[in-house]
């Protein structure tokens, strides 16, 4: 039996996001659930970040159940959110990057699909990007729950500034795997790979701020983490799951270089022929000719 309002655990994990960070915990203060744990762990910032951060301490002291902030030396991300996950004491576990920004019910409306769904292990919703001097909305459209297969061969929609999860299954799972570059990717997998689903609701929870010091901006880093975690959990499956990389590579890398764009795509048909068929690889084709046409018509 679940307690009505159970304590939430948030982690901001901060490195060097002075202009940012302030806003990020300003949304936390905001949210309309009153039961939640902040702990706030800075990475070693060379920049004013420490200081814009003691500046929102009286207001997280009086706002939260519990507040921690620690600084120290930079000792990288993953270890930075298992050294959070090792104090936390909530029963769900929300980790958000200090340049993002959640909606002010996101907590409430995550804990009452929890409490209500006890064979889901976490829980997701849409974002929205901004940064770039645009904006725009990423969601699905109805109810997801994927499981390991899913999110094994990248059929899934799962937005990591918006997750809630259990922090007892996160501990089960032995916390971010640090080996891992794509460190929440990895985690998803080893949560789904035997405990169930994750899942993704219909509703915009976050703020998605892309900028250039982005993980998600360093394409080749990307793809780099992304072939190391499916060599990782390899099984029947992999193949496939190698093609979708490339695949996805093709897509990120197109505007950059379109003839190793089409070179990734010729990598993934060779992998695995029945990705023909698939939704992924008919959009990275229409992709890659309208890219082609456009260049051509500027020629």
């Amino acid at each position: 039996m679940f307690k009505e309002n159970p304590l939430v655990s948030i982690i901001v994990p901060c490195y060097n996001h002075e202009n940012f960070v302030f806003e990020c915990i300003k949304s936390i203060i905001d949210q309309d659930y009153d039961n939640i744990e902040l702990i706030i762990i800075d990475d070693g910032s060379k920049d004013g970040s420490v200081e814009v951060i003691k500046k929102a301490i009286p207001l997280c002291e009086e706002r939260f159940s519990d507040f921690n902030f620690i600084h120290r030396e930079n000792k990288g991300l993953c270890k930075t959110l298992n050294e959070a996950i090792s104090i936390a004491k909530g029963e769900y576990l929300c980790c958000l990057a200090s340049d993002d920004v959640i909606y002010k019910d996101k907590i409430s409306y995550q804990v009452d699909y929890l409490n209500n769904n006890p064979n889901s292990i976490g829980v997701f919703g849409g974002v929205e990007i901004i940064g770039g001097g645009r904006k725009k909305i990423l969601k699905k459209k109805s109810l997801n729950k994927f499981g390991f297969e899913d999110i094994y061969l990248h059929n899934h929609l799962l937005l990591a500034p918006t997750q809630m999860l259990r922090l007892k299954n996160v501990r089960e799972v032995g916390g971010f795997n640090e080996g891992f570059i794509i460190e929440d990717w990895s985690m998803w997998l080893a949560l789904t790979q035997s405990q169930g689903t994750l899942d993704c609701v219909n509703k915009i929870f976050a703020k998605y701020r892309r900028h250039s010091d982005n993980m998600s901006s360093k394409f080749e880093l990307m793809h780099n983490g992304r072939l190391q975690i499916i060599d990782f959990f390899k099984n029947k499956n992999y193949n496939r799951a190698f093609a979708n990389i490339h695949l996805i590579r093709s897509q990120e890398i197109v505007r950059k270089n379109l003839g190793e764009a089409f070179s990734s795509l010729i990598v993934a048909l060779r992998s695995s022929k029945e990705i023909i068929f698939s939704k992924l690889f008919f959009r990275t084709l229409i992709i890659l000719i309208v890219r082609g046409i456009f260049r051509i018509g500027r020629s």
